[in-house]
This record gives structure tokens, C-alpha cells and sequence, in this order.
């Protein structure tokens, strides 16, 4: 693991992560490997990008750490 945090969203987990591991995703390709450490699932794509937004905002890495236990 890399010890950083990527935040997004996707309709295929799997295959996003998979992407990202396989370099093709140029912002993350210098911080290989990556491993899915939390997600959540929403109905709509509105949904799933206002909640990024929100975690994106909380620029703490503790606050989202916390998302991995509170579970």
C-alpha cells in the first residue's frame, strides 16, 4: 500500500481499481499500489458526487479513517 487516499466514485469498483493499479490512470500512476480501503454505494450519480465532494472537503486524513471502523 501506498499510504495514500484516492476519493471518487465509479459505477465498477473493481475495474476502476483495477485501472488505477494498472497505471493508466496518469494522477495516480506514481503512487502504486493502490488497495480499496472503504466504500459506499448510492442510487444516483448526484448522490455519489456530493458525498465525494464531502470527503474531499474534510481534507483530514483521520476523518477518514475513521470511515473504515465506524462500520
Amino acid at each position: 500500500m501506498n499510504n495514500k487516499y484516492y476519493i471518487g466514485y465509479t459505477r465498477d469498483v473493481n475495474e476502476r481499481l483495477r485501472l488505477h493499479n494498472s497505471g493508466q490512470v496518469i494522477s495516480t500512476r506514481s503512487s502504486l499500489p493502490w488497495q480499496l480501503f472503504y466504500k459506499e454505494e448510492f442510487e444516483s450519480e448526484r448522490d455519489a458526487i456530493i458525498r465525494e465532494r464531502q470527503l474531499k472537503a474534510w481534507k483530514s486524513r483521520k476523518a477518514l479513517e475513521r470511515l473504515k471502523f465506524s462500520k
